[in-house]
């Protein structure tokens, strides 16, 4: 029924009405979704342009595909699970791929161990661990903001130098909400907050993955093109091409305890917490500790089925693979009934899944039709010119090349693909080959500007608390500044430890 008022203004009136709001809407609705519309019209611009000399016609698409997925992840003008269905349906039509094989390239040991992953996790918030490790942290920290801050990314980034990143990432997430939540329920007011808390999580885990060979695959996977590359068992000068566990270490891990306070000091002076101390939220979970007294049976047998998955991820994930130990876990949670399928099945993110299962596609795609050597070739080439084919420059320039490439695929996949290149290069320009796969493989650990640059960062990012546009603001600040204290370490400390 009409208002007297819309009665009383009469047809013409009225319809110009309507025709004005029905304009408005429409300028609206073109207006949110402006960014996907641009992201279109530049793709298909660059897919229009004659193919490259060196790039396959399939590269050339992916290269596409790869351009109008990054715009679409930084200014999200739609979910981001629709950007990852976005990009299978483009194998299928745009690389010619059968279904079948785009279907498979979905799921491999990475993605069932972001699954695994973010399962336990909802397993760990059910069972109430995630406060108790929260009020452990605060015990050795105290309340101060900045300490709390510290102390999770000290945390996360010393068990992320051992057990990988990913694993830590998932464990540490429901200590970080437990935080934010205890602080306020209004998301808007502690929204600096939330976001510092859980890029303490992600980002210390990013600065210890170069810390060990077991703090991710990228590392493994250098050691052994230096072997494979350089290693003559006749010729013992060749020895120093086998790196050890131990030697790495010597030559990594004070990277990460240097850059440890960094990450502290970048994310507080980035977006300044709306609270400067955490007694509030510190006070209830002392109350919802006590209140839960001793830990019980079930919390003792929550940490012995934890502890043993831990030590399955250290073990056997050689011959077993980390996502199927993950899943296995979150198996035996539910099989013991600490937990329901109906929790689990509200808790995780699947779209985060989702969107990580087609990233992980991409990137296998930009390697198998040849764009990802095309790209690094192409950028290397470039600066000849600029006499950044040598020394410090040619250092800078390969930081810089890993960085991009590892912010749009997995780190693993960056430097499978940018390892020999860069070794080979290296023989040529008569730079030392570990030296510079040393710069390759921690610049792959520079990932911190897109949601699917590493798993720690998808990770949190399925919290909900955080944009994408986050990433971009504060990630080239730590990429910059990792990079500064890499090169530093290359010039001076690596020499003097014998590289």
């Amino acid at each position: 029924m009409l208002s007297p008022n819309f009665k009383s203004i009469g047809p013409k009136k009225n319809f110009n009405r309507l025709e004005q709001l029905s304009s408005a809407l429409h300028l609206h609705y073109f207006w949110e979704k402006r960014w996907f519309l641009i992201a279109l019209a530049i793709g298909t611009g660059v897919l229009l342009l004659p193919t490259p000399d060196g790039l396959t016609p399939q590269g050339h698409a992916v290269l596409t595909m790869a351009i109008v997925a990054t715009i679409l992840f930084i200014t999200e003008p739609i979910p981001l699970p629709s950007v990852a269905l976005l990009i299978i349906v483009a194998q299928v039509i745009l690389l010619g791929i059968d279904s079948t094989t785009v279907a498979k390239s979905l799921m491999n040991d990475s993605v069932l161990f972001i699954m695994g992953s973010l399962m336990l996790a909802v397993c760990v918030v059910k069972q109430k661990l995630d406060k108790r490790i929260a009020w452990y942290i605060v015990r050795m920290t105290g309340t101060k903001t900045v300490n709390v801050c510290f102390g999770i990314s000290a945390v996360s980034g010393v068990l992320a130098s051992f057990i990988g990143e990913h694993t830590v990432a998932a464990m540490m997430l429901p200590v970080g909400i437990t935080l934010i939540s205890l602080t306020s329920d209004d998301p808007k007011r502690v929204r600096n907050l939330a976001v510092v808390l859980l890029f303490s999580i992600s980002y210390g885990c990013s600065v210890a993955g170069i810390a060990t060979p077991s703090g991710g695959a990228r590392n493994a996977i250098m050691i052994g093109y230096w072997k494979e590359f350089f290693f003559d068992p006749t010729n013992p000068e060749t020895q120093k091409y086998l790196i050890s566990y131990l030697k790495w270490m010597i030559y990594a891990y004070p990277m990460f305890l240097i850059q440890l306070p960094l990450v502290t000091l970048v994310l507080v002076l980035s977006f300044r917490p709306e609270f400067r101390d955490l007694s509030r939220a510190v006070v209830k979970l002392r109350s919802q500790i006590e209140q839960e007294g001793a830990m019980s049976g079930g919390d003792w047998l929550s940490i012995i089925v934890f502890f043993l998955i831990l030590m399955g991820w250290i073990c056997f994930s050689d011959q077993l693979g980390m996502g199927t130990i993950a899943v296995l876990g979150a198996v035996c949670f539910l099989v013991l009934g600490m937990v329901n399928w109906q929790d689990v099945n509200n808790g995780v993110n699947w779209g985060v899944v989702l969107l990580y299962a087609a990233a992980i596609s991409m990137g296998l795609q930009m390697k198998d039709t040849g764009a990802a050597i095309w790209v690094a070739e192409s950028f290397l080439e470039t600066l000849k010119p600029l006499g950044a084919d040598e020394g410090v420059g040619l250092w800078a320039a390969v930081s810089v090349l890993t960085t991009g490439v590892t912010n749009t695929m997995s780190n693993g996949a960056a430097v499978a693909v940018l390892g020999p290149i860069v070794l080979n290069m290296a023989t040529a320009a008569g730079e030392s080959p570990i030296l510079l796969g040393f710069v390759t493989t921690i610049s792959s650990a520079f990932a911190y500007l897109t949601v699917v640059g590493t798993p720690a960062c998808t990770i949190v990012y399925s919290s909900g608390y955080l944009k994408t546009t986050d990433f971009l603001s504060v990630g080239w600040k730590m990429a910059l500044l990792s990079t500064i204290v890499m090169l530093i370490a290359a010039w001076f400390y690596w020499p003097a430890v014998g590289v």
